[in-house]
């Protein structure tokens, strides 16, 4: 063991117990405890996709017979892996991200993002559009498929660049599938939470609008 030289009061001296502190600090460190390195962690922001955009989304001319489709969007829909966590990402140079402070999302994307595209569709086309299971009863005649490339926030941190693909088919399977896809950037209020929050959400309303007027375009 190693030799303490004692104070006249019978304690150890200052300077032995340095290094002891200093496994103690590293210890914390490793440990998880940041304020015991001197960085605190920041305060936890949670923040969600609105349920309502902030503008409307064009609604389609309905084809004839269209209030006889019946709309179904299927599982899942796909998000980037790096999407699927509760942090807000924004870009940290040419290829880097970085947590937006202490932001966080308070619903996973996995889950919001099909549940308010859907509805986003549904008043689009006037009609719903539903997800699995199907009530009893209700069969599809349209079943759409979307993949999402992208739904990131802009490398200058003011907006969200959104990619996606979806296709179109009938279950019946008497017409061929048709795919279309969609690229384009929504500009923030700001570079806060809140702001890339709502900015997310009109990218969302955008690309239902955009999926819908190429759904009514044809069979």
């Amino acid at each position: 063991m190693p030799a303490y030289r004692l104070s006249p009061s019978g304690q150890p001296a200052p300077a032995a117990l340095r290094p002891f502190r200093r496994r103690v600090a590293l210890l914390a460190c490793l440990l998880g405890d940041l304020s015991a390195c001197g960085t605190p962690l920041p305060p936890v922001t949670w923040v969600r996709l609105p349920a309502q955009g902030t503008g409307p989304v064009d609604r389609v001319v309905p084809l004839p017979g269209a209030d006889a489709q019946v709309w179904q969007l299927m599982a899942p829909v796909t998000l980037p892996g790096h999407l699927d966590r509760d942090a807000l990402l924004v870009p940290q140079g040419a290829a880097g991200l970085q947590p937006l402070g202490g932001a966080r999302w308070a619903e996973p994307l996995r889950d919001a993002v099909p549940r308010l595209l859907r509805a986003d569709l549904s008043q689009a086309l006037g009609a719903p559009v539903w997800a699995a299971p199907l009530p009893p009863g209700v069969r599809p005649t349209r079943q759409l498929r979307v993949e999402f490339g992208a739904l990131d926030v802009t490398p200058d941190g003011r907006g969200v660049a959104l990619q996606a693909r979806w296709s179109l088919a009938d279950p019946r399977g008497a017409t061929a599938p048709r795919v279309a896809d969609a690229a384009f950037a929504t500009p923030a209020s700001g570079t806060d939470a809140a702001a890339l929050a709502a900015a997310h959400r009109q990218a969302l309303l955008r690309l239902a609008g955009q999926i819908a007027q190429t759904a009514a375009a044809g069979p």
